[in-house]
């Protein structure tokens, strides 16, 4: 389900429903009497938990100061899972009953509750506490925006960027639409820069790690004076003030009325387009009047008739920034792929492909259906080229894989479809092996197709779909592609 405005309004009845049936009257915002007396807050303790909605017992401060500031009034406390009269995840909103479990807890010595839902954050039960800073606001920025960017805008990025800036001036919800490489990331520097300029607070959220690793170098070379966070599984947390948060959805759980923008990037992307409970992340992260705005290069159906339901701001870029058409992907039979792997072999026709990158010296991506396929396939492709790896979601080193076939220190990766975006490697080609396989859906290949060519020096490039029988999907990506290389 997508970000609709039903979930602004269960979000609203949400909050009315637990202060009016919970026997706590801070758990969701309501109006308790303040006791600010005698203790200035230290501008540590504001800067990071402004905006935020975070464990009482784990945090980067001294739990006696914590305990000092919650009883001098200055934060609100609410149980992390409201038990009566009804199971609710504070945290991430969620209240599907099977999504919960209920055991005798040792700390509370009764029956205590946890969420599954958002256990990836850390398990918190019905007896552990949340704390939210109670005097959030917008924070200024001390230093003046400093915006380093001196590229150049096309005609048609400067349209987009113009009428996405207005959107978010108007706080009315925005859906860009932009092929691959067609210079989305630029295109929100503009519209960020001027929000920055009004002191509003930014957050630019995607569903891949991926994807804010590779825009967290981006924003610190054109925003050099504004503190900026990248969050993650596995982030350190950073205790300053952040004027723009580069998140993925999931770190979006510990947050709560912070943003004044709300950027999804890649907003057809699993899991967010999937899961409702990330969706409803994203609606409270914000403030109840900050606009959303959607990015992607495909847009789910879902997606484009909401945008018109809804008359959000809208904005359709065809073209890449160097002006070049799409690579568009040919096919290519590899009848029985699964049992040469097993074999211990790789079929003829991808090795050739392998050899034929390897000798032209172009770097190489090759994605695979699985992750137990991949890695049996991994050594024997070490055995062409020594420096070809494997990455997958779970695999601690897969930034540093990345960052080394960027900077030539490897000829190839293998990958799952983690890497079908927010990577940009330059003269980079790309094969899917077994692209009749169901996870490559036609956004999915559009995607991993749209990893070639992105470089104004390396416009073209070689885009092979390796498979067992063509499929609806594999016909779908490539009549798109095609069809998108007609627009003007």
């Amino acid at each position: 389900m997508l970000i609709t405005t039903s979930i602004n309004k269960r979000y609203r009845l949400l909050k009315l429903f637990v202060s009016n049936h919970s026997s706590d009257s801070n758990i969701l915002n309501s109006p308790t009497h303040t006791r600010y007396t005698g203790l200035i807050p230290e501008p540590a303790i504001v800067n990071f938990f402004t905006g935020r909605i975070w464990s009482r017992r784990h945090t980067p401060f001294p739990q006696q100061k914590i305990d000092t500031y919650i009883n001098h009034g200055y934060f609100e406390t609410t149980p992390a899972v409201i038990a009566a009269p009804k199971l609710i995840c504070r945290r991430c909103l969620n209240e599907q009953p099977y999504k919960f479990v209920s055991f005798p807890c040792a700390k509370c010595q009764k029956i205590c509750h946890y969420c599954r839902h958002c256990i990836t954050m850390g398990r918190m039960c019905s007896c552990d506490e949340l704390i939210l800073w109670k005097r959030a606001k917008t924070r200024k920025s001390k230093s003046p925006v400093q915006f380093s960017w001196t590229g150049n805008l096309t005609p048609h990025q400067q349209k987009a960027a113009d009428e996405l800036t207005r959107s978010i001036s108007q706080y009315r919800n925005h859906l860009l639409e932009a092929v691959c490489g067609a210079g989305k990331t630029e295109i929100l520097f503009t519209a960020i820069y001027d929000s920055l300029k009004a002191g509003k607070r930014v957050c630019v959220a995607t569903p891949r790690t991926d994807v804010v690793l590779e825009l967290y170098p981006r924003f610190q070379q054109v925003f050099q004076k504004i503190t900026i966070h990248a969050l993650y599984g596995g982030a350190e947390n950073n205790a300053e003030f952040a004027q723009i948060v580069l998140a993925t959805t999931h770190q979006l759980y510990r947050f709560e009325n912070a943003f004044d923008v709300m950027i999804v990037d890649e907003a057809d992307a699993f899991p967010y387009t999937y899961d409702e409970a990330l969706q409803r992340a994203v609606v409270k992260a914000k403030k109840a009047d900050a606009p959303i705005s959607f990015v992607t290069a495909t847009p789910s159906n879902k997606l484009l008739l909401q945008q018109k339901k809804e008359n959000w701001g809208y904005s359709f870029i065809a073209r890449r920034y160097h002006g070049h058409v799409l690579p568009v992907p040919r096919f290519q039979s590899l009848w029985n792929y699964e049992k040469a792997f097993q074999k211990n072999k790789i079929p003829q026709k991808l090795h050739t492909w392998v050899k034929q990158r390897i000798q032209e010296n172009e770097p190489f991506l090759i994605f695979f259906p699985t992750i137990e396929l991949m890695e049996h396939a991994s050594p024997l492709f070490q055995e062409i080229e020594s420096t070809v790896e494997s990455v997958h979601s779970e695999d601690p080193d897969r930034k540093e894989k990345v960052l080394q076939l960027r900077n030539e220190q490897r000829k190839g990766l293998l990958t799952t479809t983690i890497l079908e975006r927010g990577i940009t490697i330059k003269n980079v080609q790309v094969a899917v092996v077994g692209a009749e396989n169901p996870v490559f859906t036609s956004s999915a290949l559009i995607q991993i197709s749209g990893r070639v060519g992105r470089n104004v020096q390396y416009p073209t490039g070689d885009i092979v779909f390796f498979h067992h029988g063509i499929t609806m999907e594999m016909d779908r990506a490539r009549n798109k592609i095609k069809e998108m290389n007609c627009h003007e």
